[in-house]
């Protein structure tokens, strides 16, 4: 683990240390009004391609959840076909915090209030370690894809443009 002086430990690191899942957390600045994922893999010197944003979209079926490369693009219909279901549709920004606790830019696949079917990229077994949010703006947690596709009990597969 990095160093965490100074870091409140969120909700998505303590499930990792519950499940004894090694991670790094890695602190970048982020904008209000520019949180998008470029700029985290910018700061902290990472690929895009290791940098994974988390889009929640609701389904016939309920909620679910999609991870994919700050880099790419999520295509709703191989994303349907990917968990199964006739159509997805991005959740309005407002309810993102009451569903999963967590805010816009600091939303992690890992700890939200229920757990949803997660989908994630494919891209995701070509790279050593991956970043998600750490559940809170300015925090990420890089793992090991195969540490975050268990815990999270993901499928994987093409759901990019």
């Amino acid at each position: 683990m990095s160093n965490m002086a100074g870091i409140k430990k969120t909700n998505a690191m303590r499930m990792l240390d519950s499940a004894g899942i090694d991670y790094e957390v890695q602190e970048y600045e982020f904008d209000e009004n520019d949180l998008d994922g470029h700029h985290v893999a910018d700061y902290l010197h990472i690929p895009y391609e290791e940098v994974f944003k988390t889009i929640v979209a609701k389904a016939d079926s309920g909620y679910v959840v999609f991870c994919l490369s700050v880099d790419d693009e999520l295509d709703l219909k191989k994303a349907a076909r990917l968990a199964g279901v006739k159509r997805v549709e991005l959740i309005h920004v407002k309810e993102l915090l009451p569903l999963t606790g967590y805010i816009r830019g600091g939303c992690s696949p890992i700890g939200m209030k229920k757990r949803f079917p997660t989908y994630i990229d494919e891209m995701i077994l070509l790279v050593d370690r991956v970043c998600v949010s750490a559940g809170q703006r300015g925090l990420q947690l890089r793992l090991a894809p195969e540490d975050l596709i268990n815990y999270t009990e993901a499928i994987t597969g093409d759901i990019t443009v």
